[in-house]
């Protein structure tokens, strides 16, 4: 490990944090609203009948299509594909399949690729980004635009694409008005920061103190219903922002499979740390499957905890836990010592695609 910090002591957070990713999540509340005031006044496809919607994308800037399609799923009419990869579907094509290709940077090849395709099979296309190669295929072939307006790292960014992606729907007519719902959730989220910000000391901040548990360990995230994207975005933002190895799954499928394997290698499983997310809104079996989950992982020597999504919606419950996951990862990051800002293995793997 590098510098370890004391996080009772935020304020030398920048000896390792030096881009101040600490920022960034401070600050996701008010990029959630200004995203989705900035989408409402955008120019849409004009084609505005659709069968199905494609969110495509890699890495941060799609993981807001996770997260919007589970909070959708049961307002939109339609169904919402989350595409993380070249090309498409034999399926998607003609002019009643929107493709949203999602890329910050813009230059995700993945991205690139799956939006050519498109444009190939015919589909109604938008792109979601601030620049890049991206920007210059949408400006080329007249494809509406909505710039992204974050000048931060990707998986910084999800506010930003979730609010965009709220306000298209919401504007295509494929959701009710999600105002309200959204400024709920803004304040669900502030209120939580004011336990568990950066000036929240450890005994009173447990965002800190389940940092501090899962010191060298292997982490699992469970989640089930809208709160089993959180899941993931948990795993993302501990391998990128801490450098640590993490791991999701989903509840009910765990419960097939993942709890037999807590046997072997037996020297490593004591190294195990189980984290479930639970939220009110779950469905009442996997509530009761949560329980027995992290019962019969106790029993075979593994730590757990439950982290309880606050606020009443779904869209509260997925955002306060995603919150939460934000600072814990951070705060596991200052006790490593490690830079949250640079993915040097991301980058060197893309410059090895581009040689």
């Amino acid at each position: 490990m590098g510098i370890q910090l004391d996080l009772d002591h935020p304020t030398l957070f920048h000896e390792v944090d030096g881009e101040n990713m600490l920022a960034w999540i401070d600050g996701l509340p008010a990029q959630l609203e200004s995203a989705y005031r900035a989408g409402l006044s955008l120019p849409l496809p004009e084609n505005r009948i659709y069968r199905a919607i494609i969110l495509t994308g890699v890495g941060g800037s799609v993981m807001a299509g996770d997260l919007f399609a589970s909070y959708a799923a049961g307002l939109c009419p339609l169904p919402i594909f989350v595409h993380r990869d070249y090309d498409l579907p034999a399926w998607a094509k003609g002019g009643q399949i929107l493709v949203v290709g999602m890329s910050l940077s813009g230059n995700a090849e993945e991205t690139l690729a799956a939006l050519e395709a498109a444009r190939r099979n015919g589909c109604a296309v938008m792109a979601f980004t601030r620049g890049g190669q991206l920007l210059e295929l949408a400006e080329k072939n007249t494809i509406p635009i909505w710039r992204v307006e974050f000048a931060g790292p990707p998986r910084a960014s999800v506010g930003w694409f979730f609010g965009l992606l709220l306000a298209l729907f919401f504007r295509l007519g494929l959701i009710p008005d999600p105002a309200r719902d959204l400024m709920a959730t803004i304040e669900a989220m502030q209120a939580q920061q004011m336990q568990i910000g950066s000036e929240v000391p450890t005994r009173q901040n447990s965002a800190k103190r389940l940092a501090g548990q899962v010191v060298e360990r292997w982490v699992s995230v469970f989640g089930s219903g809208s709160l089993a994207v959180v899941a993931r975005r948990w795993k993302s933002q501990l391998g990128e922002l801490a450098k640590t190895w993490a791991q999701f799954d989903v509840l009910p499928e765990a419960d097939y499979n993942t709890v037999e394997g807590v046997a072997n290698p037996p020297d490593l499983v004591p190294k195990a740390y189980a984290i479930f997310l639970h939220g009110s809104r779950d469905h009442p079996r996997n509530q009761l499957r949560t329980q027995l989950t992290q019962r019969t992982l106790m029993l075979e020597g593994i730590p757990t905890d439950i982290i309880s999504a606050r606020g009443d919606s779904a869209m509260e419950q997925m955002w306060t836990a995603l919150h939460y996951g934000d600072y814990f990862a951070y705060y596991l990051a200052m006790i490593y010592g490690a830079d949250p800002n640079p993915v040097d293995r991301i980058q060197s793997i893309q410059a090895d695609l581009a040689a």
